[in-house]
């Protein structure tokens, strides 16, 4: 099977291209941005602004994948609070004219939009753990474009007859992910501690909030699954399927600390609006593609950590 990967320069990419290489088999394209830096052996990578719907033409014409992963996106929900102009371009605009420019050509290419657990927002206490058909009450910037490209996804399936599915994947974490990210940041600020780089002291926002974490390296199995498995217009959760506290991750963290360090509140680091809780019910998933969750979040923890460790020398 020869797919593409739009958006592939980004924390989830290098991932997803060694899982499908390395252990599906498959031949892989991918795009990135041409600030961008990508270079894996055995890849073709193009430059491409999912704004610029005669480029996404010319290279689906040149390439005709059987499959499409559309990661291209402004993932960040801190970020999106600080510039929503851009997080609607680039989620909302760019994924309307990567999926116009695809309903264009006389082909019909699988294509797997990535989602976000964060679009279901705002959860009521016996809706959790929550399913894909659960009502949508996004409570940031980053989700609402989420949910809009998820609805425009399904209306264009159902439209054009596109063989389109959604993914809402919730929080993955794993080694290379920017600190943009809470997993992320807490690893570099300790391993930044640990090598005298910083006082002792660990900066934080809300350890209240509960989310649904997941190693990145089962995520992308489930998108390769999904890809063969999934049904079209239909969207699937991906997730752990169980809500674990910021602050239950942060002690996780500085147990494996090599000194000791304190925890201090920074005001900067608290978002307008935060949801409690968000957990995901993969019950989907699981009987369509007979995916399970593998690496334990201490292992993760471990593997990030190490990453940063030999990041900050």
């Amino acid at each position: 099977m020869k797919v593409l990967i739009i958006g592939a320069a980004g924390f989830v990419g290098n991932y997803l291209i060694q899982h499908l290489m390395n252990d599906l088999h498959w031949t892989v394209v991918a795009t990135k941005l041409p600030q961008e830096k990508l270079s894996i052996e055995g890849v073709v990578v193009y430059d491409l602004d999912i704004l610029n719907p005669e480029s996404i033409c010319d290279l689906l014409t040149d390439i005709r994948p059987d499959a499409i992963l559309h990661l291209a996106a402004q993932s960040s929900v801190a970020l999106s609070w600080k510039n929503p102009a851009l997080t609607i371009d680039i989620n909302i605009k760019g994924s309307i004219q990567v999926l116009d420019s695809i309903r264009t050509l006389n082909y019909k290419p699988r294509i797997l939009l990535i989602g976000s657990g964060e679009e279901y927002g705002h959860i009521l206490p016996e809706e959790s753990p929550i399913k894909e058909n659960n009502l949508l009450r996004p409570g940031n910037i980053y989700a609402a474009t989420k949910a809009c490209q998820n609805m425009l996804g399904k209306i264009y399936a159902d439209a054009y007859q596109m063989d389109i599915l959604s993914v809402r994947a919730f929080n993955h974490i794993g080694p290379n992910q920017a600190p943009l990210f809470v997993v992320a940041d807490f690893c570099r600020q300790v391993a930044q501690i640990e090598a005298g780089l910083l006082p002792p002291v660990l900066h934080v926002g809300n350890l209240s909030a509960a989310r649904d974490f997941s190693d990145v390296r089962d995520v992308v199995r489930a998108y390769a699954l999904l890809i063969q498995h999934g049904v079209s217009g239909e969207t699937y959760n991906v997730g752990n399927g169980h809500a674990i506290t910021i602050e239950h991750i942060l002690q996780k963290i500085l147990e494996q600390s090599a000194v000791p360090i304190q925890v201090q509140v920074d005001p900067n680091r608290l978002r307008p609006i935060d949801v409690p809780i968000i957990e995901a019910d993969i019950t989907k998933l699981r009987q369509c593609t007979g995916w399970e969750p593998e690496i334990p979040i201490e292992q993760t923890i471990t593997d990030v950590l190490n990453y940063w460790r030999a990041s900050v020398k």
